[in-house]
């Protein structure tokens, strides 16, 4: 059975005359002699194993690497007499003719009130929904209407870990307002606005706020006419816990620019559609 030949591994000699046909001749140094003891009659030496020679480079690479560099220049030398047969091409000129201006004066710049980068760069809480009559300022309202990092994250579940993430979204401020009515219906509306410099936070925060609002059981939902992606829930379910009376919810979720609206609703009975659509549209059109 014939056996592959490994690299690097001494291939058996057939016998001893390849052995030492194919041994390569060591360099000559100073040997001292030494005597060697008489090989008992009738006993054979074995030969001594044949080292590997090194594999030389065949001549197929040199001759394929000739002709590749052979095909190249007859490549260029052919491309080079056909465009020397040929006309030059006429350049287009470089002068180009006088674009006509436009006549008349210029628009009027938008005014304050036209203007929605000017209004979200003032106070946000001017544009925030004026309490209805006959309503209550919200116990939890306090302060001068804005919240700081440190709070708008105390509102959430965890607040450490939305405290940092916060930081990362680039949050900048955010005005709030809310009221209560009859005693048991309530209402908070925030708007959050972000700088914007890495991402469009904005809108992500709106989705995050659609997400879990469209994740709780018995839960209708519409969009905002005029908003593109904004959404309201009204859930159907309420809220119980022991020693409480069950709480109906609803929210409404929008932006507009790097300005985020969250609107919140809780109450004794459900909360119509009617209600939260008419809050989130008021707001946004302030907008």
């Amino acid at each position: 059975m014939e056996v592959p030949e490994v690299p690097g591994r001494p291939r058996e000699p057939e016998g001893p005359d390849e052995a030492t046909a194919e041994a390569p001749v060591a360099p000559e140094s100073p040997v001292t002699p030494v005597a060697v003891p008489a090989e008992p009659a009738g006993v054979t030496v074995p030969a001594e194993p044949a080292v590997p020679r090194p594999r030389r480079r065949g001549r197929t690479a040199l001759l394929i690497a000739c002709a590749a560099a052979l095909g190249v220049v007859a490549g260029t030398c052919t491309g080079y007499l056909i465009q020397a047969d040929r006309k030059p091409t006429t350049l287009p000129s470089l002068s180009q003719p006088t674009l006509g201006r436009a006549r008349g004066g210029a628009p009027e710049p938008l005014s304050a009130a036209q203007d929605r980068q000017v209004k979200v760069e003032g106070d946000l809480r001017k544009l925030l929904l004026k309490k209805p009559a006959g309503a209550k300022d919200s116990s939890w309202l306090t302060g001068d209407g804005w919240m700081d990092l440190a709070e708008y994250a105390d509102s959430y579940e965890k607040p450490g870990t939305m405290f940092g993430n916060l930081v990362r979204d680039e949050f900048r401020r955010a005005a709030v307002t809310g009221w209560t009515v009859n005693n048991h219906q309530t209402t908070e509306i925030h708007l959050v606005q972000y700088r914007q410099q890495q991402s469009l936070e904005a809108a992500d925060a709106s989705d995050n706020g659609q997400y879990w609002a469209a994740k709780k059981a018995g839960t209708d939902s519409w969009p905002i006419p005029g908003t593109g992606s904004g959404m309201v829930y009204v859930h159907t379910r309420p809220e119980t816990k022991a020693g409480y009376v069950p709480v109906y919810g609803a929210e409404a979720y929008a932006y507009r620019g790097d300005v985020v609206l969250e609107i919140w609703m809780f109450d004794t009975s459900p909360i119509p559609k009617a209600k939260i659509m008419d809050l989130a549209k008021r707001q946004m059109e302030r907008l």
